[in-house]
């Protein structure tokens, strides 16, 4: 037992006497710099961060700053503490706009937005982020070798901006408030041409645009019912076979059954 305390003792010890939190205690900005560089080197970001904190605010225009400030972006974008590493590229590449690491540091910087970015189901402000600090970095660097990797993170933030529309759309739709789906799909169409949802989103028009129509007052029902036929039209013309095919002909048929009152 008294060897274990005695073993216990020498580690606090050896720990409490280590160059790190020698460096933490010390004054000598020189000594915690090189202290951080080595535990980055060693891939301890945590203890690195710690030590570029305490230095960073009288690092400013010293000589080794600009290695320091991109090491200390990558610490933090290592543990995975993107807003804060967004912003530290940023401002690196703000500072330091003739670094030989502006490239990367622009695209790491928006890729923290990408990786910010949440599922299609909640807010999508940083994906919106995301997609435009990504697309400028394609506008401005066309050649960069983080290219590819930077079209696949627009095509995937496009993706999850669509399918949140679509979503959107469809609730008005599911909740009966009928006009607000119309315009939400209409919307959805104009922003989206080229979706995978389109056919979807034609059909879901048309059933919005019918039960608006049929459960319509007097006055503005024929209006409604042309329109709704309309919707059938644009939908059979997207795709003659569509799997709605069978629902989208029945909302036709009541569709023409109530204009015939028109027709009179």
């Amino acid at each position: 037992m008294n060897k274990f305390f005695s073993f216990l003792i020498l580690t606090i010890l050896l720990v409490s006497c280590s160059p790190y939190q020698k460096a933490l205690k010390s004054d000598d900005v020189a000594v915690k710099s090189e202290v951080a560089n080595a535990m980055y080197d060693k891939g301890k970001y945590d203890k690195a961060i710690r030590l570029y904190e305490q230095i960073a605010p009288v690092y400013k225009g010293k000589l080794n700053a600009e290695r320091m400030f991109y090491l200390y972006s990558k610490s933090l974008y290592n543990t995975n503490q993107f807003y804060l590493a967004g912003y530290q590229f940023e401002n690196f590449v703000a500072t330091y706009p003739r670094s030989e690491k502006r490239e990367e540091a622009t695209f790491l910087a928006a890729e923290c937005f990408y990786k910010l970015s949440p599922v299609y189901s909640l807010d999508q402000t940083d994906t919106q982020k995301a997609l435009d600090k990504m697309q400028r970095f394609i506008d401005v660097y066309p050649e960069s070798s983080y290219l590819a990797t930077a079209n696949k993170y627009v095509k995937e933030l496009r993706e999850k901006q669509e399918k949140k529309a679509f979503e959107i759309a469809k609730q008005y739709n599911s909740i009966s408030d009928f006009k607000g789906a119309l315009k939400a799909f209409d919307n959805f169409i104009l922003d989206f041409p080229g979706t995978p949802y389109k056919e979807k989103a034609l059909y879901y028009r048309l059933d919005s645009a019918y039960k608006l129509a049929i459960n319509s007052i007097e006055s503005k029902k024929q209006e409604r019912l042309n329109y709704a036929k309309t919707t059938y039209a644009n939908l059979i013309k997207f795709n003659a076979a569509t799997e709605y095919k069978k629902e989208a002909d029945k909302m036709l048929a009541e569709i023409e059954q109530e204009l015939k009152q028109f027709s009179k």
